[in-house]
C-alpha cells in the first residue's frame, strides 16, 4: 500500500474537524439557538468552550488541530531526520511555516486587519498555537531518538506542571499562566482567560503526541488492527492519567493544563486509532471521502470560515425569505455562507488545487 493510501485516515480527520468547525457548529448554532428548547441548550452546552476547569466536547477541536499537524510530521520530515537532506533547508520549511501561520493566526484573531496598532493582539489564536507547538515539535524530531522524544516531551510537561504548582494556583485570578501572559503582552493581550505563552510548553507536547501517533503508523509495514489497538490502548492509558492528575492539576482548555493536554491528546489518539482502523485497515472510506474536502485544504477552509463572510450573498439572493422565515431567517444566511463556503472547497478538491504550506 502506498504512503498516500495509508495516510488517508489523517486527512479524513483533519476535515472532520474543521467541518466541526466552519459548518456543523456554526449551523447548529444559529438553529438550536431559535429553537430554545432544553434539549437545544443541552447539545450546545457540548458545542462551546467550558468556562473554567472541565473539558467539554468544543474543547477537543484545537487539539486536534495541533495533532495533527504533529501526526503528519514523521512522513513530511523523514528524510531530513535521516539526513538525507540537510537540516538548514529543514528550519528554513519550518521557519517559513511558523511565520506564515502566525501571521495568519493574527489575521484571524489579532485584529491584523484593523490597521491600527492600538487594537493589536500578539498571540491569540489556533494557528499561532500550531505554529509554536510545530517549531517545538521539529526540533525535538530532528536532534532527538524516539527515547529522546519521549523523554523530552515529559520534561516539557514538568517545565509547565512544577512552576504552576509553586507559583500560584489554577483560579483565574492566581494562575502563573495568566499572569505571564499580562506582564509580557500587556494591552497586546488578548482575552485574559485564556493563556499562551507558558501553554506553548504544552503546545508543543500535543503536537508531539500527533508525532508519536504519525511514527506509529510510519513504522508498521502494513495498515493492521494490531497498529490501531497500541494507538487505543496509550489513548487509553493518556486519559486515565489525565483523570488521575485532574485533583491536583484540573483539567483546563483556557490555559492548556497539563491534565488537559493529556487528556485531549488521548481523546485524539484515539479518534486517529478508530478513523485509521476504519479507513486504513478495513478500507471504509466512501462514507468519509467527502470529509477530504475540507481536510485537504485545511487552512483555506479554517480562514475562509474565520475571515470572510459570505452571508451578504446569501441576503442579496434571499432576502425574500425573510418575511416568512421571521427569527429563523439568521438560520438561512448561516447555512447559505458556510454552504458557499463548502462549494468553494468543492471546486479546489475537484480541481486537484491544494493549497499547502
Amino acid at each position: 500500500m502506498s504512503k498516500s493510501q495509508r495516510l488517508a485516515s489523517l486527512d479524513v480527520l483533519r476535515g472532520f474537524d474543521l467541518f466541526l468547525l466552519v459548518f456543523l457548529q456554526p449551523v447548529l448554532w444559529a438553529l438550536l439557538h431559535q429553537l430554545d428548547t432544553p434539549a437545544a441548550h443541552a447539545v450546545l452546552y457540548h458545542f462551546d468552550h467550558e468556562v473554567w476547569d472541565g473539558f467539554r466536547f468544543w474543547d477537543l477541536v484545537m487539539p486536534l488541530f495541533l495533532f495533527m499537524s504533529g501526526a503528519s510530521m514523521p512522513f513530511a520530515l523523514s528524510r531530513y531526520v535521516r539526513r538525507e537532506l540537510p537540516l538548514s533547508q529543514a528550519y528554513r520549511k519550518i521557519l517559513r511555516r511558523f511565520v506564515i501561520l502566525f501571521s495568519l493566526g493574527m489575521v484571524v484573531q489579532g485584529n491584523v486587519l484593523w490597521l491600527d496598532v492600538s487594537a493589536l493582539k500578539i498571540y491569540v489564536n489556533t494557528l499561532q498555537a500550531i505554529a509554536v507547538g510545530y517549531v517545538i515539535a521539529a526540533a525535538i524530531l530532528l536532534h532527538f531518538s524516539l527515547r529522546g522524544q519521549i523523554v523530552t516531551t515529559a520534561v516539557l510537561l514538568l517545565a509547565y506542571a512544577v512552576p504552576m504548582l509553586i507559583c500560584g494556583d489554577f483560579s483565574l485570578e492566581g494562575n502563573l499562566s495568566s499572569r505571564i501572559d499580562a506582564m509580557v503582552m500587556g494591552h497586546f493581550q488578548g482575552d485574559p482567560t485564556y493563556a499562551w505563552i507558558l501553554p506553548s510548553l504544552n503546545f508543543g507536547v500535543t503536537v508531539m503526541l500527533g508525532v508519536f501517533t504519525g511514527e506509529i503508523i510510519r513504522m508498521a509495514k502494513v495498515p493492521s488492527l494490531h497498529t490501531a489497538a497500541v494507538l487505543l490502548a496509550i489513548g487509553a492509558v493518556l486519559v486515565v492519567a489525565s483523570l488521575l492528575l485532574d485533583p491536583v492539576i484540573p483539567v483546563n482548555k483556557r490555559i492548556w493544563s497539563t491534565s488537559m493536554t493529556l487528556l485531549s491528546g488521548g481523546y485524539c489518539m484515539v479518534l486517529m486509532a478508530v478513523f485509521y482502523a476504519l479507513i486504513d485497515v478495513c478500507g471504509i472510506h466512501r462514507p468519509f471521502d467527502w470529509l477530504k474536502i475540507y481536510g485537504m485544504n485545511s487552512i483555506v477552509a479554517y480562514m475562509l470560515g474565520e475571515v470572510v463572510n459570505f452571508r451578504s450573498i446569501v441576503a442579496s439572493l434571499c432576502y425574500g425569505f425573510e418575511q416568512y422565515l421571521g427569527e429563523y431567517y439568521a438560520v438561512l444566511l448561516t447555512f447559505g455562507n458556510f454552504l458557499i463556503l463548502f462549494f468553494i472547497l468543492l471546486a479546489l478538491y475537484r480541481s486537484r488545487i491544494f493549497i499547502k504550506i
